[in-house]
Parts: C-alpha cells; sequence; structure tokens
C-alpha cells in the first residue's frame, strides 16, 4: 500500500496540490508532517517505548509515539490517530507544546502532550513499531542519553519544564 503525504512548506502551510509517497526523495524547501505525542500518567510518571529493532535507532526508547501525517489529516488528528495505533490509548485532548522544523529529514514536527489515567499495563504494541514499553519518572527520563533515547526532541521540553 502507498502511503501518500501532504507536502508543506518550512512554515507549516500546506503546498496546492503538493503530494508526497512515503520512501520517495523529498525536494529541498518541501516538508512533510510528522505528530508526536509526549504521554504522561496521572501519577507522573510518563510512557517510554521501545523501538522495534528492525527500525532506524531499533532498541533505542522513545518519549513519544508518532508518525507522519497521512494526506488530509491536521497535526491533531495525525497525532490521535498515531497513539491509538501505537499504544490503544484513546484521546483526543491533546495539548500542542511545540513545533519543530527539521530541514535534515524535511520534516515539521508538532509535539503534544496526553495526560491520561489508563490502566498503565493495557498498552498495545503496534507489531513492527515497537517491542516494549515503560512508565519511568521525570528525573529518570532526564538522565538518559543519547546512547539510549532515540530523540531528543521532546526530551528538550521536558528539560524546559514544558511537561
Amino acid at each position: 500500500m502507498i502511503e501518500k503525504w501532504d507536502a508543506y512548506d518550512k512554515y507549516f502551510n500546506k503546498i496546492a496540490d503538493g503530494s508526497l509517497i512515503r520512501g520517495e526523495v523529498i525536494p529541498d524547501g518541501v516538508y512533510h508532517l510528522v505528530g508526536e505525542i509526549i504521554v504522561k500518567h496521572t501519577d507522573g510518571t510518563y510512557l517510554l517505548m521501545q523501538r522495534d529493532y528492525k527500525k532506524q535507532s531499533g532498541g533505542k526508547w522513545e518519549l513519544t509515539a508518532g508518525g507522519s501525517a497521512l494526506q488530509g489529516e491536521s497535526p491533531l488528528e495525525c497525532a490521535i490517530r498515531e497513539l491509538r495505533e501505537e499504544t490503544g490509548i484513546v484521546c483526543s485532548d491533546l495539548k500542542e507544546l511545540k513545533r519543530v522544523v527539521h530541514d535534515g529529514y524535511h520534516s515539521l514536527f508538532v509535539e503534544y502532550l496526553c495526560v491520561t489515567k489508563c490502566d498503565k499495563n493495557s498498552i498495545v504494541l503496534q507489531e513492527g513499531e515497537t517491542v516494549d514499553y515503560k512508565w519511568v519518572n521525570r528525573e529518570d527520563i532526564l538522565k538518559m542519553g543519547e546512547d539510549t533515547l532515540a530523540s531528543s526532541r521532546a526530551l528538550e521540553c521536558m528539560m524546559h519544564d514544558e511537561v
């Protein structure tokens, strides 16, 4: 199945009639949208998801669930879908934290926060995406380094007390 994305400029504006296909080269000056969600339990712990070993940065831990927005999806719609697919958590009350332009990946990241009181043992792993999960306190996450974490984007939100 071909996965299509909308094309954006670096200011998060959709490019008219712009369409991208996952796996194809994205031209310079063109970007695709990615939704990332930090999941915080009402008890103060955060959900970490371990990436499938077959993926880039396999085996590392992610502070976010998330992925690319499908053609026609808004950043929020993408985040809600990805959260459900990667964790089993159904939540539409997400708080946008920040937006990041990543020229190297031709990606526009929209970071969200989901505060949940879900059963901590009910997390559903998505085959091909994640292999494990754990709930960790803020202090332990801040001690993790690049050798453990797949990305520092969400970590920056924690360092600045945004979550």
